[in-house]
């Protein structure tokens, strides 16, 4: 069945909320403070090794070694002018308000912000990465749902470290994965072929970055706008591309 490994992925999210919601009540706040950042250097973690796809050897072949961080560079910058122009860290934040005024009967502003939080980082975190890409476009190429159910355990768990300390946001984050994964499935069920794996290798790296930035939102370092930065995802293919046919 196309399609079930972001159901699972939804599901895994969905359950691993409650769950961390059910715990994180029985914590105290040092204690989830400690679980955020124990996440947040995880996600740097992770970030980094994505970063290591600027050292794929499709990637570097097609554009040259020294000009693959050039090229995430320029999808970053244009990427970011870009959503910062659609104002996509403001839409992603004002979805997670609206969200939380339909499900969370607390309105005060600490609950609020709370909410919000949870929602756009935990979105930015399970959409963000190849397993989101190449698990969705392999689910619907009819190709297994292996990579999905892969990172949807690992969001599970995730999503449980989340929302003991930031609550229900966290599984509203279901929706924006769902949309996500589910289009990606669907483009990938109509035009029946994987990208080329330099394409892969720049969005890989390019998310690499961006879940840097994420990992020191956690930390509470700073808040890096990674939201207005997504565009970069589409536009690292396209610049790749273009660098390899001017090469």
């Amino acid at each position: 069945m196309i399609g079930l490994g972001t159901i699972y992925n939804v599901v895994a999210i969905l359950v691993g909320s409650a769950l961390g919601v059910w715990f994180g009540h029985r914590l105290p706040e040092r204690t989830g403070r400690t679980v955020t950042d124990a996440l947040g250097l995880v996600v740097l973690v992770i970030g980094g090794l994505n970063v290591m796809a600027l050292q794929d050897p499709a990637y570097v072949a097609a554009v040259g070694e020294g000009l693959t961080l050039l090229v995430v560079l320029g999808a970053l910058v244009f990427g970011g002018i870009a959503g910062s122009l659609l104002r996509i860290e403001e839409r992603l934040e004002g979805v997670g308000g609206w969200l939380q005024a339909r499900f969370v009967r607390d309105d005060a502003s600490p609950s609020r912000a709370r909410f919000v939080e949870g929602f756009v980082d935990a979105s930015l975190v399970f959409c963000i990465g190849p397993l989101a890409i190449l698990g969705s476009l392999s689910d619907g190429l009819g190709r297994g749902i292996e990579q999905l159910v892969l990172k949807g355990t690992i969001d599970g768990f995730a999503s449980l470290a989340f929302a003991a300390s930031l609550g229900w946001g966290v599984a509203a984050s279901a929706i924006p994965v769902g949309l996500y994964q589910g289009s990606l499935t669907i483009i990938a069920a109509l035009l029946g072929s994987l990208m080329p794996a330099e394409a892969v290798a720049a969005i890989t790296a390019t998310g690499g970055v961006l879940l840097l930035g994420v990992g020191l939102r956690l930390l509470q370092v700073r808040p890096v706008p990674v939201g207005d930065m997504l565009p970069a995802l589409a536009i690292a293919p396209l610049l790749m591309a273009l660098v390899a046919a001017v090469r």
